[in-house]
């Protein structure tokens, strides 16, 4: 599959043909005359959802089928059921150490540049009732393990893949899946030349709706998840990466595409099927993207653990409550495991928060209403580097685990 180019036989025209008939060129265009029409037009601009929405809603038609046909041929390729199961322990592992460095440099830099010390009484407050009115609120894992239809597709994959590698009819069902997996990704490849007027609908309705206005107030919030966000994605994956013979900046030219889907659509998860397949290309094994990338956006969320870490830090300073090292320490611990389950649910972030608040008994819940008006604006920061950690997350596990073929 080759999502990033509209025309193949490119190589031979000049530096201009070869930008003006890449996807990038056109994704990237297509965010700039949306950011145009929500400055200029908000009322057309708000009118775009569908355009955004409707292009999300159908990349997640193609996520559990591709991820049931990756992880099975992925599983019956290795044919060792050890080193299945080596993997996904090795990959638990490394999202649970990674995402505690994003909670801890989170607070940090919270700590560091007091985002939280402004003046309250100019902020745009949106209605946190249906987060804060039960103080009792808390996530509920069971309810996160029966809505999470990737994870329970994930388990099935894996015990359909186990239950082949010791069936006799395993040569015919993997060829025959194989050919399905073919024509999904056909689909998908045509379908990802939609993604600049996907990329376009979500960023005009997000600044139609919400207005550069509203970031004026919190800007210095804004401004610090985004660092912070820069500053994990170079220094602490950008390590992990060097590590291993990576370079960072070599892999984000790979997925330069789905970051600035991503950028535009605030959803991960619209670029979740074509970067599987780019890691693939890349180097990595298809059983080991199967295995770690589906896995990693329930149980690996680097931008999500940061911008929760900073949230709270945020209400606490905006409402001159200190914080002792311990109380710091009982913050992070809470998110180590509740941040795991912020994007399987609608409004899973603002649950979380206020599940984590209502722990401390000291920071006051309706701070979350301050940050309801610029929430969307740092969402595509938390996917971004959700969509980065995860793809880096799958570069080590298949070089650890020498899955892993130089091109």
């Amino acid at each position: 599959m080759q999502p990033t180019t509209i025309l193949s036989k490119n190589a031979n025209k000049s530096w201009w043909y070869n930008i003006v008939t890449h996807l990038t060129f056109y994704v990237l265009l297509f965010i700039l005359a949306g950011i145009a029409l929500g400055i200029f037009n908000p009322p057309l601009a708000v009118k775009m959802e569908p355009l955004g929405k409707n292009f999300v809603e159908i990349i997640k038609l193609f996520i559990n089928p591709i991820i049931f046909l990756t992880i099975v041929l992925g599983i019956s390729s290795i044919g060792n059921l050890k080193k299945v199961g080596r993997i996904g322990i090795k990959a638990l592992l490394y999202f649970e150490v990674v995402t505690t460095f994003a909670l801890f440099i989170g607070v940090a830099i919270a700590l560091i540049f007091q985002p939280g010390k402004i003046d309250k009484s100019g902020l745009p407050i949106g209605d946190a009732s249906k987060y804060t009115s039960n103080p009792n609120a808390h996530f509920d894992w069971i309810k996160f393990l029966q809505s999470n239809l990737t994870l329970q597709v994930l388990f099935a994959a894996i015990i359909f893949g186990i239950i082949l590698n010791y069936s006799k009819y395993r040569l015919p069902v993997i060829h025959f899946l194989g050919k399905i997996s073919h024509y999904v990704f056909t689909a998908l490849k045509w379908f990802m030349y939609l993604a600049p007027v996907g990329a376009f609908g979500g960023m005009a309705f997000t600044i139609g709706k919400f207005g550069v206005k509203t970031l004026i107030p919190l800007a210095k919030l804004m401004g610090c998840v985004y660092l912070t966000c820069i500053l994990f994605i170079f220094l602490i994956l950008g390590t992990i990466l060097r590590y291993y013979k990576i370079n960072i900046w070599h892999y984000l030219k790979n997925i330069k595409d789905e970051i600035l889907i991503v950028l535009g659509t605030s959803s991960s998860e619209a670029a979740l099927p074509s970067v599987m397949k780019k890691l693939e290309k890349m180097g990595c094994s298809k059983s080991v993207v199967g295995l770690v990338i589906p896995t990693g956006y329930s149980f690996n969320l680097d931008g999500t653990s940061i911008y929760l870490s900073m949230a709270v830090i945020f209400i606490a300073q905006l409402y001159n409550v200190p914080l002792s090292a311990g109380e710091l320490v009982m913050i992070i611990l809470i998110l180590m495991l509740t941040s795991k389950g912020a994007a399987a649910v609608t409004g899973g972030g603002f649950i979380i928060l206020s599940s984590t608040l209502a722990a401390l008994h000291k920071i006051p819940l309706e701070g979350l209403a301050f940050l309801l008006g610029v929430d969307k604006f740092m969402s595509e920061a938390r996917a971004i580097t959700n969509l980065i950690g995860n793809g880096a997350a799958t570069l080590v596990i298949a070089k650890s685990e020498n899955e892993f073929k130089e091109l």
